[in-house]
């Protein structure tokens, strides 16, 4: 590595404690190993109106991420990229869908949406979704950041919108849906998704995961009152989140039809993953978060200034109301080490996750769930027991809901996973956002009516870009991104997270006719 390249590195670790990089390599766990397993493809076809593939034309083709920085095996990064390069590194993940103004149901809320991807693991762990309910109302986006591995995010990427649409459904939708199953006749489709051609699925598991979404409908005619109408998105995202989690652990208890379902089951169960998601409707926003992804509304005021707007709350540390509810759910003799170095039990830094099974189960049902695995190595799921583990559970995956009811004035939203907001606050992100799609500079009052030239036609991109890029002055400096793209596979994850970015577009003119 050369003496420049080296000294950059130095100056950045400068600028962070050596405690923040001493447990990155691992993800957001500490003392845990990363857990992979082999990707594939599943096509929820019966459900969904559509849904892309690359492989579908060669069904045995491996579908791992593409590592997008340089490996150090035998040779010195390369630090020397084109902005030629750089650009195509950061634009290979991005996408952007726009849709309708109107459709048969009236005014469309979501204008489209502009998304992007940078890993930093290899391979990566963060998932994202998006889809619009074709039985109901609204669009659903959604952003998945998995640790230990990206088995948990990647499963609960590709079911948590359809648990949610269900939920929403009215019982004459689930009973023409449950009669078309059990009849064998084509299913009426629930979401249409919107989907990178990088992002992928687990085929072989698409008939395990569409037996228990079909329990749980099936649950819900059971239970309907005579006045149920569906849930609100409120309470369906509330129950899509805690029956995900609970069909997860379930999974991974159970014989399963096959050795490969079983072994997706198991490392989805022992991996982890937050999520955030945000259901838009005529109405106005609701989020569901567990976790520390995040959701940001950015907002034009009438003087043509931008407002930030939290829509979440990071399940962390951090946060003070967090780290006091999980106490308050344990004996006060735990007080001291529910919580320690900032992280649960002292390993995992989110205090709300899907799977992480290790913080959820009693000791004796994690030993009999492994000694039941043919091979655990293979799998690499080691026996491994978090300290000062007295009072499971210690972990959920209940989100915590907020409401926005839309106004004139919301632009967009910003969902993103942490990778991001470890590099930029919140206003920063919204002020970016505001000027690249206005095209004026809001940084200091001197530019207030200086147009700048956009470096990517994609949002998410322009984020990305100067979250990585930005130096001490709050310019982007090309070498300073050259270098931060080029990073050894090994040592990315220590100087930035996997990163994805969800930009939401409204259309103003939904909240002006509601007001009207």
């Amino acid at each position: 590595m050369s003496a420049a390249v080296s000294s950059w590195i130095l100056h950045c670790a400068k600028r962070k404690p050596l405690s923040h990089f001493a447990f990155l390599s691992c993800g957001q766990h500490r003392m845990l190993p990363r857990w992979h397993c082999s990707p594939l493809w599943s096509n929820w076809a019966c459900f969904s109106s559509s849904s892309s593939c690359p492989c579908d034309s060669n069904p045995g083709q491996s579908c791992m991420p593409r590592a997008q920085h340089r490996s150090s095996a035998g040779e010195d990064p390369d630090f020397q990229l084109t902005d030629l390069q750089v650009s195509a590194i950061l634009r290979a993940n991005e996408q952007a869908v726009r849709f309708p103004e109107s459709d048969s149901r009236g005014l469309g809320t979501v204008l489209g949406f502009e998304s992007n991807q940078l890993a930093a693991n290899t391979p990566m762990e963060d998932r994202r979704s998006a889809a619009t309910c074709l039985q109901t109302k609204g669009s659903m986006f959604g952003v998945f950041d998995g640790h230990a591995g990206y088995a948990c995010a990647q499963t609960v990427s590709e079911r948590l919108l359809y648990y949610a649409a269900v939920a929403l459904m009215s019982p004459t939708i689930l009973e023409d849906v449950e009669s078309a199953v059990a009849s064998l006749r084509p299913v009426p489709p629930i979401l249409q998704w919107y989907k990178h051609h990088n992002d992928y699925n687990y085929r072989q598991s698409a008939s395990l995961y569409v037996e228990h979404l079909r329990v749980f409908w099936q649950e819900l005619l059971a239970n309907k009152g005579s006045r149920w109408e569906g849930m609100d998105p409120r309470n369906a995202l509330d129950c899509a989140f805690r029956r995900l989690d609970a069909d997860i652990s379930l999974e991974a208890q159970v014989p399963l039809e096959s050795d490969l379902m079983r072994s997706v089951a198991l490392q989805a169960a022992f991996a982890g993953s937050t999520a955030c998601v945000v259901h838009v409707d005529a109405e106005g926003v609701h989020v569901a978060n567990a976790g520390d992804c995040r959701a940001v509304l950015g907002a034009q005021e009438e003087d043509g200034s931008w407002s930030t707007v939290p829509l979440s709350s990071d399940h962390n540390a951090l946060n003070g109301a967090e780290v006091a509810r999980l106490r308050a759910q344990h004996p006060e003799a735990e007080e001291g080490t529910v919580v320690e170095d900032d992280r649960l039990l002292g390993t995992l830094m989110p205090l709300r996750a899907f799977g992480d099974v290790r913080f959820k189960w009693s000791l004796e049902l994690q030993q009999s769930v492994l000694d039941n695995c043919r091979d655990l190595e293979s799998l690499d799921i080691y026996e491994y027991t978090p300290p000062n583990y007295l009072t499971p559970p210690y972990l959920e995956a209940t989100p915590e809901l907020t409401y926005h009811r839309l106004r004139p004035k919301d632009r967009f939203l910003i969902l993103a996973s942490d990778g991001l907001w470890d590099m930029l606050r919140s206003e920063e992100a919204v002020r970016l956002v505001a000027e690249h799609s206005t095209g004026v500079c809001l940084q200091e009052a001197a530019h207030a009516h200086a147009h700048t030239p956009a470096f990517d036609s994609n949002s998410a991109t322009h984020l990305i870009r100067h979250a990585i890029g930005t130096n001490d002055y709050g310019e982007v400096d090309p070498e300073r991104l050259a270098a931060m793209l080029s990073l050894p596979e090994e040592v990315a994850r220590m100087y930035r997270d996997d990163i994805t970015v969800t930009v939401i577009y409204f259309n103003c003119n939904i909240a002006k006719h509601q007001d009207d």
